[in-house]
This record gives C-alpha cells, structure tokens and sequence, in this order.
C-alpha cells in the first residue's frame, strides 16, 4: 500500500532531525510520495531522492514580533501540502511545535488531517517540562492521532509528566547497519604511534555536558597518547574549548564541526570510544551509529541509555567524569578488550536497531494511522 507521507521535524544533526529525514528517505525509496518540511533542509538530506519532495517553511520577518511565529509559517505550509499532494498524513517529529501546528492545520482545514507525533526526549525531559510548555504539550499529544517515543524510559517519562490520555508507542531509533559499517577500521593497535582517538558528537548544549568529557579526556591523555574530536555546533563550543585550554589539553582536542554522513562514518571506523556524558538522553542515536562502526561507547547512565547500550560498553554516574576515564582506559590499555567490546557493540546494532525492521514498524503504523 503506497502511501503519500507528510514528514516534519527540525534541520540539524540533533537526534529528531537525523531519525526523521532517514525515515523521509528509506520511505521514498520503498515507493511512498514524501514531503519533508522544515526551515531549511535537514543535514542529513543528500542531494535529490526519488519519490520525495523538500518543502522550506519561510518565516516573515516582520519588525513588529521580536519572535517569528514559526508554529503558524509551519501550520500554513502542513495545510497547503496536505491540499496540494492529498496527504494521508503527517509524521511530525518534536512535540513543541509541530504536533500544535498540526492541530492549528487540521483546524483551519476543510478536511480531517491525522497526525503522528513521535517524541524524541527533550520535547518532553526539557522544553515540555517547562511551565510555559507543559499545558500545550500535553493538549498536542491528546490531539496526536498516535504518539510514539524512542525508548521506553521517554515513554514512562511522558506518562509521568503529562498523564496522557493517549497510548504511546515505543518505536526505537534506528541505523543504517549497511551504511554506518567499518568495513576496513583502523583502531590504535593498528597504528604506528597508537595513539588513541575519542569521538564526542553532538549540539553541544549544556545538556550534553561536554565540558565532563573533555575533563575525563585529559586524564586519559595524560595515561597515554590519545586525541579528542568533537563533532557538531552548539553554545558550549567556546566554553568547552577554554576548558581544555585550562587542563593543558586544548592541542590534542579538535573541534570539527558539523560533517556529513560519509564524513562521520569514516570518522568512526578510525575511532577508539565513543564519550558521552550527557545529563539526560532519551536514547543516545550518536552512540547508535558509533556502535554499528564497532566503537565502544562509554556514557553516563542516564534516561534510555541503558536500552541502547545492553551489556556493551560501559555506564558511570552522572557527574563523575573521573569514572568516565577510567571506563574508556579499560578499553584503551587492552586490545583484546577492545576488540571484544567493539564486537559486541557492532552486534547489538545490528540485531536490536537495524533500520529495516524498525522502518517496518513505522510504516505498519503508517497504514493503521491512514485506515482509521
């Protein structure tokens, strides 16, 4: 059954945006119509795909609102898609505002629109916890045709916060297994210097908490020959480079910026571990695809990171960046180690995330959604 599929989320590299344009795109190829929203094109969208059509959302800037009314630009370009391609529905990614911009559609429209919204952690853990948020928040979920979320401790979260009336589906991120594969990786016991390599991706917000993995860098670095790559852009930026500069280890700490896809996986099958010392994270997609390259992961044990990682890598306490370098030294003192954990988290990917059947499961939802 060939469906014609409206997608929204947010452009950047961020969890949400990586996981909706990949539906988006996975989509189109299985021969569904696709129109993809959003205020710019999303990072991961590369160059044109069959079957699906970019739509930009412009936002006029008018010198009487100090905030653009970006929730109403987007409820305007969902009707006029959803008029102009006949859509079955949206698949709207972030609770704040997309899910209210679908409801503002649906109702200014001259027919039923049904939306899903899929919640991907700090819509619900931050934004939606929010006082000023909360109230349209969970008015967004009871209006959602359905709702699901990426792990099962966002579900439960967002049971606790809002007490929905909804059911909330628990869909997992996924991952390119094909793509995000180190076919020919070269780990540090395979360099001449073995030097070791940590990767940290993410927006850097203080959130993320890179500042703690740039302290547990250092102590690594100062055990043994090592380098830190930051991947992405965010506020922290400059904060967490004037952290490294006062540990004496801002020389071996590079900050790359955003890369593309093909850039990050080649990125990954050079790397040793992965850190994460985030303060809260639904699911931890970064560290998904740094599995699927065979990269073992060390990250703070928090929200849904425990279903992501399984028995692979290594989970320490919030805060305890200490703990974080001592995690990532045991991998990076012992090859065999490593080569193990690296196994491990490689199989896990594959066996637990694999895109196809979670694409499966979202287009199952798809036809559900569009029979009601």
């Amino acid at each position: 059954m060939s469906l014609k599929l409206g997608v929204v989320c947010y452009p950047t590299v961020g969890g949400s945006g990586v996981i909706a344009t990949e539906i988006a795109t996975h989509a189109a190829r299985s021969g569904h119509e696709v129109h993809l929203l959003s205020y710019e094109r999303p990072a991961r969208l590369r160059g044109a795909v069959p079957g699906l059509r970019f739509h930009a959302v412009d936002v006029s800037a008018y010198p009487l609102f100090r905030y653009p009314p970006y929730d109403l630009a987007l409820a305007t370009r969902m009707l006029d898609v959803q008029e102009e391609a006949d859509l079955d529905l949206f698949h709207v990614h972030y609770a704040i505002p997309h899910a209210i911009s679908a409801f503002l559609a649906q109702s200014m429209g001259r027919r039923e629109l049904r939306w899903i919204t899929t919640l991907h952690g700090t819509d619900i853990t931050v934004v939606g916890a929010d006082r000023a948020y909360m109230r349209p928040t969970r008015f967004a979920l009871d209006a959602s045709t359905a709702v699901t979320a990426v792990s099962q401790f966002l579900a439960d979260e967002t049971m606790l916060l809002f007490g929905t009336r909804s059911g909330i589906e628990v869909i997992p991120n996924f991952v390119d297994v094909g793509c995000f594969a180190a076919t020919a990786p070269e780990r540090f016991y395979d360099r001449a210097d073995e030097e070791r390599i940590a990767v940290h991706v993410s927006n850097l917000r203080p959130v993320k908490r890179v500042a703690d993995v740039v302290r547990a860098f250092a102590l690594m670095a100062a055990e043994l020959p090592a380098r830190l790559v930051l991947v992405g852009e965010g506020p922290d930026r400059d904060h967490v480079l004037a952290v490294a500069a006062d540990l004496g280890c801002v020389d071996r700490v590079e900050a790359i910026g955003n890369i593309d896809r093909e850039a990050l996986i080649e990125l990954l099958g050079r790397a040793d571990v992965f850190l994460s010392a985030s303060q809260t994270e639904s699911f931890g997609l970064s560290m998904l695809e740094a599995m699927s390259c065979g990269v073992p992961c060390v990250s703070t044990d928090v929200g849904g990171v425990r279903e992501v990682l399984g028995a692979t890598g290594a989970l320490v306490p919030l805060g305890d960046f200490e703990a974080l370098a001592r995690a990532a030294l045991g991998f990076l003192r012992d090859p065999a180690a490593h080569r193990e954990a690296s196994a491990a988290a490689r199989a896990r990917a594959v066996a637990e995330f694999a895109h196809g059947p979670v694409l499966e499961r979202y287009f199952e939802l798809y036809r559900r959604v569009a029979a009601r």
